[in-house]
């Protein structure tokens, strides 16, 4: 592939790929190392991809991969709700509605566990066998996980959103 081509693809992807690597990781400098591997592992590895049209969700997959290299190597899966302390105040006093981005806010104040179990089962759409093998966890472990972060979620979206309507 020419460098050319490769600048194109980056400028088309980089930003999908960046949002994916955010949903994950929280840390810049973790994102933005995860989003150089997976370019790297892209344009080694381009001839693997039997399927042009399926480029996109092959990139995406490198990078989810990358991102999950990152996260086990940082993460314990077995921290639940208990060892995280709700949030006191909303993020802004006027919140009417709750948008796509204020959810994926919400997921950086969840423990990492169940914020990558979620992101894999409810946005991804794997399966909790498949999050299992990826993440080197049992699958009760994964559903526990998304049990954690869906109890969690609602619970931050009742507090920072909707307690004024109480």
């Amino acid at each position: 592939m020419n460098r050319d081509a490769q600048r194109q693809v980056y400028e088309h992807m980089a930003p999908k790929l960046y949002r994916l690597c955010k949903r994950y990781l929280k840390k810049e400098e973790e994102i933005e190392e995860a989003m150089a591997d997976a370019f790297y592992t892209i344009f080694t590895k381009l001839e693997q991809l039997k399927e042009v049209l399926a480029f996109e969700a092959w990139a995406r997959k490198i990078t989810v991969n990358h991102c999950l290299a990152t996260i086990k190597k940082n993460t314990n899966f077995n921290m639940y709700l208990d060892d995280v302390k709700l949030l006191s105040q909303p993020f802004t006093d006027e919140i009417n509605t709750l948008e796509e981005e204020d959810l994926l806010n919400l997921l950086n104040h969840i423990p990492d566990g169940c914020k990558t179990v979620f992101n894999l089962f409810v946005i991804e759409g794997f399966g909790h066998k498949e999050i299992a093998a990826m993440l080197s966890i049992s699958e009760g472990t994964s559903k526990s996980q998304l049990n954690a972060a869906k109890t969690k979620l609602k619970d931050l979206v009742n507090k920072l959103y909707y307690q004024k309507a109480k």
